[in-house]
């Protein structure tokens, strides 16, 4: 058993999206069940604290759920058993050293046949109780399941640290706690996560902020990037470019690192494949870097392809430039942010060739100058910031002058407002390369291209594809774009501001008098007509009483007729 076992993990390794089932989870279905979770932590905690746990528990799941699937498809070759039949599977042969030896090759990790997601649920379903009556499902039992992933090796260490298991908030005694997190794990019990299409962390990340920010009124989308605003972002790297080799990505400020993998999506379409994909991310916040690292499981990307920091992008630089210059830079920094802008950065390679720096309360600048500068000269770079940065002065004004006589910006375009969860303010994507022929810049004017939904409005594919095809021709378009030569942006003092450039007005109509004076030759007739009919009926009115009688005849003169003719 053991030879046929390594030699199957030898010619494949599983893949969690290689085969799909009847069951798939739909992203309804998901947030139905999410939905349900929260509800027992909706009360005993913030909307930004509950999130922590229920992402922590749905990648559990899934890590849970893709081991045992790989049991049945290894021991039995049916890929099709249930996580039930899969599981007796496992607790039967959990102990052969061939076993541990595939799953550890093929995953990564293992889990003791008692610390799985069903092992687990299925005690929480039947209740089951020790001989004192106490309830066998206890804390330590989920503790110990994340104990077993964390421990295997150095890609998942630390992922489950922000699931406070024993965390009061939980309840006031162990006992309490673990209800809690039962009530939790049967939510999303018969949730299909492994074999669901698309990107289940991400639409559970979305759905999750989006509650986050309706529930408690904060800020909630600093590390998400919308799918579409990601799929343009993306998209605007790879147009006219080739990469049959493979190419190396970088994200300065990742987040949740969805931006990331979406190049895995669509490196076909530049004859690569996704497994040739590199990625590089950065991120400051330790419970956002933890989500990418869980992204990147999610999604199956080899550890040696990805390469992720918890770190402060604008702080110290990383990576070193002599490991790697990267053939896409994307990045959707937090807009506005503060940050130290320390003179000796004036001396930093990164922003020395600018001779100022961003200021102290607007880092935007700081962020676009990291990444472009490494990008390789080959490379494109596509960065969403406020409208600010065209046309603010002082210190931006000089690096945005700086950067236009060095032809580096080469687009500028205007997205629809209230696109992203922490802010209604419209946003503009800037792209840059190094090896532009010229300096002119192409402006779009997409802000009216967008599909208007309950809480936040949306691009659709028919918008992303007219702002791809308009900055690929470079040739104007009548209110939606415009090429400005170099000489044009300089008599606007470099100010990039889109509507300098882009004019959006459409006149009114001339009018038409003679329509008009007919249109109110028309009408008086209507109204004389009208008034003749009301006197008519008025007419046929009658009442013994004087007063009334005379106020019907005041009215009736009104009106422009006598009451008895």
């Amino acid at each position: 058993m053991r030879s046929s076992l390594l030699l199957y993990g030898k010619q494949r390794k599983f893949r969690g999206n290689v085969i799909f089932m009847a069951n798939n989870t739909t992203k309804t279905e998901l947030s139905n069940a999410l939905f349900s979770a929260a509800d027992a932590l909706r009360s005993k905690m913030d909307a930004n604290e509950y999130k922590n746990y229920l992402l922590g528990i749905v990648f559990y799941k899934y890590l849970s759920d893709k081991l045992l699937y790989h049991v049945g498809e290894v021991l039995e070759n049916n890929p099709n058993l249930s996580l039930d039949q899969a599981q007796k599977l496992y607790e039967d042969q959990y102990r052969d050293p061939d076993l541990q030896d595939e799953l550890k090759y093929s995953l990564s990790f293992s889990l003791e046949p008692k610390h799985t997601f069903t092992y687990i649920l299925n005690e929480i379903n039947g209740e089951a109780r020790d001989e004192k009556g106490i309830k066998t499902f206890q804390i330590s039992d989920l503790a110990d399941a994340f104990n077993d992933i964390e421990s295997t090796s150095s890609d998942f260490e630390g992922l489950f640290q922000d699931v406070q298991l024993y965390s009061p908030r939980l309840g006031a005694n162990a006992q309490k706690q673990a209800d809690t997190i039962a009530n939790v794990i049967k939510a999303i019990g018969n949730l299909e996560i492994v074999h669901a299409p698309g990107d289940v962390l991400g639409d559970a990340y979305e759905y999750l902020i989006g509650q986050f920010a309706s529930e408690t009124g904060k800020k909630a989308g600093e590390f998400y990037t919308p799918q579409k605003v990601s799929e343009l972002l993306t998209k605007l790297t790879l147009v006219n470019k080739n990469y049959p080799n493979g190419m190396t990505v970088y994200d300065p400020a990742m987040g949740s690192g969805s931006l990331l993998l979406n190049f895995r999506k669509y490196i076909e379409d530049v004859g690569g494949k996704e497994n040739e994909v590199i990625y590089y991310g950065q991120e400051i916040n330790m419970s956002t870097f933890n989500l990418a690292k869980m992204n990147m499981i999610l999604h199956g990307v080899d550890s040696s392809n990805q390469h992720l920091r918890n770190g402060d992008t604008l702080d110290e630089d990383w990576p070193p430039l002599s490991q790697t210059m990267f053939d896409s830079v994307v990045m959707n920094p937090p807009y506005s942010q503060h940050w130290s802008a320390n003179k000796g950065f004036l001396q930093d390679p990164r922003f020395s060739p600018y001779g100022v720096l961003a200021p102290k309360s607007k880092a935007d600048y700081a962020f676009l100058l990291h990444g472009l500068y490494h990008l390789k000269n080959t490379g494109t770079m596509a960065i969403v910031l406020p409208h600010g940065v065209l046309f603010r002065g002082a210190a931006e004004g000089k690096i945005r002058k700086k950067l236009l006589e060095n032809g580096s910006i080469d687009a500028v375009i205007g997205l629809p407002a209230n696109l992203f969860y922490n802010t209604s303010i419209p946003t503009v994507i800037i792209v840059l390369k190094k090896d532009k022929e010229n300096r002119s810049v192409m402006f779009i004017d997409a802000s009216k291209g967008f599909e208007k939904k309950k809480n936040q409005n949306a691009l659709r594919e028919e918008d992303i594809q007219k702002i791809l095809d308009t900055y690929r021709k470079r040739e104007d378009l009548k209110r939606y774009a415009h090429l400005a030569k170099y000489d044009e942006i300089e008599e606007n003092d470099f100010n990039l501001n889109i509507p300098r450039y882009v004019d959006t007005f459409v006149p009114e109509p001339p009018v038409d008098l003679k329509k008009v004076a007919s249109d109110l030759h028309e009408t008086n007739i209507e109204i004389e007509q009208t008034q003749k009919e009301l006197v008519g009926m008025l007419k046929e009115l009658t009442s013994d009483d004087k007063d009334v009688m005379e106020g019907l005849e005041a009215i009736i003169k009104e009106l422009g007729g006598e009451l008895h003719d």
